[in-house]
């Protein structure tokens, strides 16, 4: 049987003398987030985390108070990302319709992009004070999206027959269950295809037009 033996200054270890990789807050939050995607959020413990880390626990709360303020950063970083949209130019000048579309297309590029981290925060349930946090600013998001929703029905350019809060969330829905099935290393379609195809069904439907194009 090996025994490993860490490095106090790094708090990293070695086993089977092979010293594994120095670890920085950055590559902790990945680790964490992969845990609690695999494990959930409530069956993960410092225990699961400072092996699958590769360090003590210890040298874990040396840089966070636990893991609530892990989750805390790792919903924080795709939150940020998502809002983030809304400040971009595209999201805020022209035609409501038009910023919607950009919306849509760009929160479908930051999902992939940013895929574990979102997989996390649409996977919260509001079980402690960061999780609830996290769903006040979800549900934030939602309401501005639906403004936009409202305003362009309001300009004629997409349909006001049904409830713009309604349209949120389906299409939502619908960016949402990305997560399920799309994977960085069995691709398939970019992301460019992927949001390509989701901003076709939400802004021009399944039915070919009459005159039998598209």
């Amino acid at each position: 049987m090996t025994t490993a033996k860490r490095d106090s200054n790094t708090g990293t270890g070695t086993n089977a003398g092979t010293r594994r990789d120095t670890y920085t807050p950055e590559t902790l939050l990945s680790v964490a987030v992969q845990v609690f995607n695999e494990r959930g959020y409530d069956g993960t413990s410092m225990e699961h985390l400072s092996k699958a880390a590769g360090i003590s626990k210890s040298s874990i709360y040396h840089h966070v108070s636990g893991k609530e303020e892990l989750l805390r950063r790792a919903v924080s970083r795709a939150l940020d990302e998502l809002f983030g949209i809304l400040d971009e130019e595209q999201a805020r000048l022209g035609r409501p319709a038009e910023r919607l579309e950009y919306v849509v297309r760009r929160m479908v590029e930051v999902l992939i992009a940013e895929l574990p981290y979102v997989t996390l925060l649409l996977r919260v349930r509001g079980n402690t004070g960061t999780e609830r946090w996290a769903l006040d600013r979800r549900r934030e998001f939602d309401h501005r999206v639906a403004e936009m929703v409202k305003e362009a029905a309001a300009d004629g350019d997409v349909r006001g027959d049904i409830d713009a809060g309604l349209v949120t969330r389906l299409v939502f829905g619908m960016i949402n269950s990305i997560v399920e099935w799309y994977r960085p290393d069995v691709r398939g379609m970019s992301e460019r295809e992927v949001a390509d195809a989701v901003a076709q069904l939400a802004f021009g439907g399944l039915r070919r037009a009459a005159d039998g194009r598209g």
